[in-house]
């Protein structure tokens, strides 16, 4: 169901936030080789302190749909030959040496875990784990281990394994700061 008129204006179109955090002006783009597949849970799309659009918008071939579970075509079709999954473990197939696609979850660790199990596709894909991340720059949301990250942080570090370092990823990084600061100024009224 549309959203009235008026609420729609009181959003951005691009970004989908209240045009008083609308994140669009702190959007960097980045090139990069490996083309990214992001797959939002439903209750992140509108999350406040979610990455997983600001990520979209950074990188200039992702691509982003919605859902819990997908139609089986229309997420092979996504997917395409020789996808990964970023997932910690191992299990599906052998990883291939050069991935056509990264496939990214943008959900809590228990949403995604649904996810993975609601498409068999995603489950059977081989997996990419992150090598020694460093510390997780994501102060505004409570991570249950120590090697969780966001999907911004998690991407950008995979997209690294996979592509090498790229010099603007700190321009992401540093709009992904600048998110969490203007969270927690609002958070305690400090705007």
């Amino acid at each position: 169901m549309d959203a009235p008129p008026t609420s729609r204006r009181l959003h951005c179109m691009q970004c989908l936030r209240p045009q008083a955090t609308c994140l669009c002006g702190r959007v960097v783009p980045v090139p990069h080789c490996t083309p990214v597949l992001i797959l939002q849970h439903p209750l992140e799309v509108h999350h406040a302190k979610g990455s997983g659009r600001l990520l979209h918008l950074s990188l200039l071939h992702s691509r982003l749909e919605t859902g819990e579970q997908f139609d089986e075509a229309r997420l092979a079709e996504w997917l395409g030959p020789d996808a990964v999954l970023l997932y910690p473990g191992g299990g599906g197939a052998p990883r291939p040496s050069r991935p056509g696609r990264l496939v990214v979850l943008d959900a809590t660790w228990r949403k995604s875990r649904l996810m993975c199990h609601a498409n068999p596709l995603l489950a059977r894909l081989p997996r990419l784990s992150l090598e020694a991340p460093p510390p997780s720059r994501y102060t505004v949301r409570r991570a249950h281990a120590p090697d969780q990250r966001s999907t911004l942080e998690a991407t950008l570090l995979a997209l690294e394994q996979l592509d090498g370092p790229h010099p603007s990823h700190a321009g992401v990084l540093a709009a992904f700061d600048g998110l969490q600061a203007s969270w927690q100024a609002r958070a305690t009224g400090r705007q």
